[in-house]
């Protein structure tokens, strides 16, 4: 399912087919495959693996994965127990390290083989071409996947616990791992080159659980946008956990611990970073109403009563949040987002190519060949196509026709509709241009009406030029040589019974023999006709030649 990677190939593919092989058909396989990617990378949604750091200690060890840490991409949906027990079968004499901090020298040294397993997550890296907000759906991808920075955040506490809020002093202490490749690649893990650790404050902490919250919320609302069939019960247990102060207590803690004076005195340095945190808290109010909405939608009446009382608790949060941190809108990303379809696309829904009317040109050019452009075309009258001179014949004509019927004819011809009088008009130009293609044809064909030839008529060619050469007509029969058409194109009737002027091999001169006559040179007109058209009495043509 790593569609990206194989519209990368197919690209390179493409440029080969298109530009060196000229395989058009498989180029065209191949694009529309490359269609079907970029729709699953919107459309489908898929499973996010999760990664592990690995160490392995001691000397009982292989040498190259001894005293290492190596970054393990897990399959789909493989959680951290499975993986433990799916990598302690390949060293049964391990025993699993119960911490997560790095050993000492006494581990790395000993005999023995020990092996560390948690969690870590990657960190995204978006490729430069992402120089603008795009959808989740397409951000999604590169989450997990072209990684080769991993991450791991353990709580650490500083100072004197209070009981009240543990925020307060709960710092973060951050384990940064860089792989020697970016992952997935060729294997599944890679060595880890580089390690580098970062402490994350109280209030550092604070933004960044705000920002992944909100971040959440939107994902979440989007993906409902984009596919109503999804389940409702993720987006449930996410609005009531943020919503309801009784579950997680919201972001009251925050306000408890960074937002009192005796904090802001003693750390003055923060006051950008508290604006900060409360410039998300207010963000979350327009991203948890878009939400609500959408649950509002698609609850069932079993879970109504839950709905009204999430709804309730909401309505205090924005009230309380508006007056103290203001309003926020997010109307512009919304509203696109909820739309399904671009711009473009609605466009071309909107104006479809039946509602243009055509112009006066296209349906002159359309309708040249005097028959009706199309149903509804009748203000188009194609007069103008026509002389006048014969349209004024043709129309005397049939008012003297006219004049000759009865009265009631006459008053019911008056009656007739604009459409009826389109018709006339119509009929009589393709009366005219009907008897004017007749006349092209009799003109421009070879007659079938000259007289046949006779089957004694043989065919001589000498050289280079084409002659007619008959055998004497018995006595007492009349000549009558076959007319001569002044077209330049001779097509010959040849029959089984002709034969060479009885020519024999000696008597024609030393040149090379003509080829072969070709069967379509056949006059297959003369073949069809009727052999009752030749008259008994005409006897062949006495010995001649024509030229053609």
């Amino acid at each position: 399912q790593m569609w990206e990677e194989a519209i990368a190939l197919g690209k390179e593919l493409a440029e080969q087919y298109e530009n060196e092989m000229f395989d058009y058909e498989q180029l065209s396989e191949l694009l529309r495959k490359q269609a079907q990617f970029y729709e699953n990378i919107v459309k489908v949604i898929r499973p996010k693996p999760d990664y592990f750091a690995v160490g392995y200690y001691g000397q009982g060890f292989p040498t190259f994965i001894r005293n290492k840490v190596f970054i393990y991409r897990g399959k789909e949906y493989e959680r951290r127990e499975d993986f433990e027990a799916r990598l302690l079968t390949q060293f049964p004499n391990a025993e699993k390290m119960k911490t997560t901090s790095p050993p000492g020298d006494d581990i790395k040294n000993s005999s023995g083989q020990y092996i560390q397993c948690f969690t870590v997550k990657p960190k995204l890296d978006l490729p430069s071409k992402f120089h603008r907000p795009v959808s989740e759906q397409i951000v999604s991808f590169y989450r997990v996947n072209e990684v080769q920075r991993f991450e791991y955040s353990r709580p650490v506490r500083k100072g004197e616990k209070n009981p009240d809020n543990e925020f307060a002093n709960m710092w973060i202490e951050r384990t940064i791992y860089v792989t020697a490749y970016k992952l997935p690649g060729i294997l599944r893990w890679f060595e880890v080159k580089s390690v580098f650790m970062v402490e994350i404050s109280p209030l550092e902490n604070a933004i960044e659980t705000m920002q992944l919250t909100n971040d959440k919320i939107n994902n979440m609302v989007q993906q409902h946008l984009n596919d109503p069939n999804l389940p409702i019960n993720p987006l449930s247990m996410l609005l009531n956990g943020i919503v309801d102060p009784a579950v997680m207590g919201g972001f009251t803690n925050y306000e408890k611990a960074f937002f009192t004076e005796k904090y802001m005195h003693e750390h003055p340095e923060d006051h950008d970073k508290i604006e900060k945190l409360k410039d998300l808290i207010a963000w979350q109010i327009p991203f948890l109403a878009e939400g609500i909405r959408i649950h509002g939608e698609k609850v069932t009446e079993a879970l109504r009563p839950f709905h009204e009382r999430m709804e309730a608790c909401f309505k205090q949060l924005k009230d309380k949040v508006e007056k103290q941190y203001g309003s926020r809108t997010v109307l512009s990303s919304l509203d696109d987002r909820r739309g399904s379809r671009p711009r473009s696309m609605v466009r071309s829904f909107t104006m479809p190519s039946s509602s243009r009317p055509l112009s006066v040109a296209s349906v002159s050019s359309i309708s040249s060949d005097s028959t009706p452009s199309r149903p509804g075309s009748d203000g188009f009258v194609l007069e103008p196509l026509l002389p006048k001179k014969m349209h004024s014949r043709s129309q005397d004509k049939l008012d003297k026709d006219d004049l000759d019927k009865d009265k009631k004819e006459k008053k019911k011809e008056k009656r007739n509709s604009k459409h009826q009088e389109i018709f006339d008009k119509e009929f009589k130009s393709t009366d005219i241009s009907l008897q004017q293609s007749e006349a092209v044809i009799l003109s421009e064909t070879i007659s079938p009406l000259r007289p046949q030839r006779p089957k004694s008529q043989v065919i001589n060619v000498i050289s280079t030029e084409r002659r007619f050469s008959v055998s004497p007509s018995p006595p007492g029969s009349q000549v009558t040589p076959p007319p001569i058409t002044p077209r330049t194109k001779l097509s010959f009737s040849i029959q089984s019974n002709l034969e060479l002027n009885g020519m024999s091999s000696s008597d024609i001169p030393d040149v090379p023999p003509p080829l072969p006559l070709k069967g379509s040179m056949a006059d297959y007109g003369n073949l069809m006709e009727s052999q009752d058209l030749i008259s008994p009495t005409t006897s062949p043509p006495a010995h001649q030649r024509v030229s053609p």
